[in-house]
């Protein structure tokens, strides 16, 4: 059994969804790992991680659009404003999404449904450097 970690940082331009399937992907091949279980962990409570369709953009839209509403910018609304009017709706949206996925590898590739990427979804409105750690086991 073998395990690699990798640390992979990620531009975001402020609120979004930012696909991360390919750098994770090229990671995971250069390991040389053909079996195993692939962890990866956002390591920020504004951000979070997806799987989600990545055929389609309107998906993308309606996702960033109904997050929008659930938990909107509103300075009246929230307690916590100490780092800005974008911060607790940032933090919601994490917690009702995802800091750590775990996918599948087989024949040294991510076993993903033929739709799906690994997104990291921004929910701050300023672009951000995001660092989302990569844990490997396998064999």
């Amino acid at each position: 059994m073998r395990q690699a970690v990798h640390s992979l940082s990620v531009p975001t331009h402020g609120k979004g969804l930012s696909e991360i399937t390919a750098p994770v992907s090229t990671w995971v091949t250069g390991q040389k790992i053909t079996t195993g279980l692939l962890t990866i962990f956002c390591r920020h409570t504004s951000a979070s991680l997806l799987i989600q369709e990545n055929a389609d953009p309107d998906v993308r839209t309606d996702l960033e659009t109904f997050f929008e509403k659930i938990a909107p910018e509103d300075g009246t609304r929230y307690i916590h404003r100490s780092e800005g009017p974008d911060d607790m709706p940032a933090h919601i949206r994490a917690a009702l999404s995802q800091t750590q996925l775990a996918i599948p590898i087989a024949a040294g590739r991510l076993v993903l449904g033929t739709w799906q990427g690994i997104y990291l979804f921004e929910h701050r409105s300023a672009a951000h450097r995001r660092e989302v750690v990569l844990h490997l086991l396998g064999e």
